[in-house]
């Protein structure tokens, strides 16, 4: 008879530093998304302080729950790390040097020319019948111990090495226990729409049976997704068919599958239709070049950008004229069109995208209140204009407007209507 095969997961993360705030746990984040990758329902993520009590609790709570538990931190060289010794307890074993460890962190040592502290050796003392992980970047072994029909694996909480003994060795190992069901994912990156607009939008497309549809809101935009469970031919072919479905209700406002930022969709889009870019920021202070530049290779496609925050820069560097600026100030829509026709003019390029706004609170009237925000993008077959009425903070605001300007740049490039949702009205 072979291995059981197991579905349930539980991960617990330990130390003081996670439960009082000081860091924020990533490692659990980590694990559940390659958890899940393999079809492991993760029932259950706990996060613990370095007290004996509380880990063997934690520890029995989650044996309880799932067939393999997966720990990370707490097994370094000092006082309060103190995994080993409580999963010693709770499995009912004792502790044993593993010789192989502890001659290797000698050698670290050793080939770092330093006097190893001895404290370093309670690394080494793992519950008996522990198999041990290799840890190639630091010097606490990992490993993994069998109880009964429960799986326990032990990893150390730096990011790097814990991810590392996860790909090398732990998800390969898993990968021999998993069996039969799977669950399968798509996620959609969306934009322009709410929380509550999305769900309307996509509701009685995908009924309960079929699959869990989730979001999760992340300003300024907001992920679907859908998960589903089965054999795995038959689950992904479920998952496309709802995936179309998706597509074809939402389309617009779906920017992108997966990880993938707005800033690497446009770059992308103005590779393939080999369009060049310049820009011309006023209100977002150069946040929009500062996400396109983000991207490798931003060069092959943006010539150049200027922040012209003064009027003087505005008429010296773009040619916006004196007498646009006299007339209707430089929050508005003549504005911000001769700014996008004049650093196209500028650079050369084949579009000129402007932002001009008010950030608020100073300096905001009633006619042009703190959140109005001015897009021009100019083309060869013209310049569009549009008024937007956002809201927030400074860093809100600006940001919100950076992200309408580029899905401005992806629209532009797939041939799409510009953005006009219930999230952003134009202003008439």
């Amino acid at each position: 008879m072979g291995p059981r095969v197991i579905e349930r997961a539980a991960i617990l993360s330990t130390g003081d530093e996670l439960t009082t705030g000081r860091i924020v746990d990533t490692n659990a984040s980590w694990i559940a998304d390659q958890l899940f990758a393999l079809g492991l329902d993760v029932v259950a993520v706990l996060t613990v302080g370095d007290y004996p009590e509380r880990l063997a609790w934690a520890w029995r709570q989650a044996l309880e729950l799932a067939e393999v538990v997966i720990s990370t931190g707490g097994i370094g060289p000092t006082a309060d790390d103190l995994t080993n010794e409580v999963v010693a307890r709770v499995l009912g074993v004792p502790l044993a040097e593993d010789r192989e460890s502890a001659e290797r962190i000698r050698q670290l040592f050793a080939a770092l020319g330093r006097e190893m502290p001895e404290n370093n050796l309670k690394q080494a003392l793992l519950p008996q019948g522990a198999v041990v992980i290799p840890n190639p970047l630091g010097t606490a072994p990992g490993y993994r111990i069998q109880h009964r029909e429960r799986h326990l694996v032990v990893l150390p909480g730096v990011p790097r090495e814990m991810k590392t003994m996860m790909d090398e060795t732990v998800l390969p190992w898993l990968r021999t226990l998993r069996g039969g069901d799977v669950y399968l994912a798509r996620v959609f990156q969306t934009f322009g729409l709410t929380e509550s607009a999305l769900d309307e939008m996509v509701a009685g497309l995908v009924e309960p049976a079929e699959a869990r549809v989730s979001f999760r809101a992340s300003f300024p935009e907001i992920s679907l997704r859908i998960v589903v469970h089965g054999e795995p031919a038959s689950a992904a072919a479920r998952l496309e068919a709802l995936a179309a479905r998706i597509r074809e209700r939402i389309g617009p406002y779906v920017y992108g599958e997966g990880p993938v930022t707005l800033e690497e969709v446009v770059a992308r889009l103005l590779r393939e239709r080999e369009l060049t870019l310049a820009l011309a920021e006023s209100v977002t202070g150069g946040l929009v070049g500062h996400r396109v530049t983000n991207v490798p290779g931003s060069s092959a496609y943006l010539r150049g950008a200027v922040v012209a925050y003064a009027n003087r820069a505005k008429r010296e560097l773009l040619g916006v004229h004196q007498e646009t600026l006299d007339a209707h100030g430089a929050v508005s829509e003549q504005t911000a069109a001769e700014m996008a026709a004049g650093v196209r003019r500028v650079f050369g390029t084949d579009l000129g995208l402007a932002t001009t706004g008010i950030a608020g609170p100073e300096a905001a009237t009633a006619d042009k209140p703190a959140g109005t925000l001015w897009l021009a993008l100019a083309a060869a077959d013209g310049t569009v204009v549009r008024r937007y009425q956002l809201w927030g903070t400074r860093d809100w605001m600006k940001l919100l407007a950076s992200q309408i300007a580029l899905d401005w740049l992806r629209r532009h490039a797939l041939g799409q209507p510009l953005i006009d949702s219930q999230l952003f009205r134009p202003r008439s």
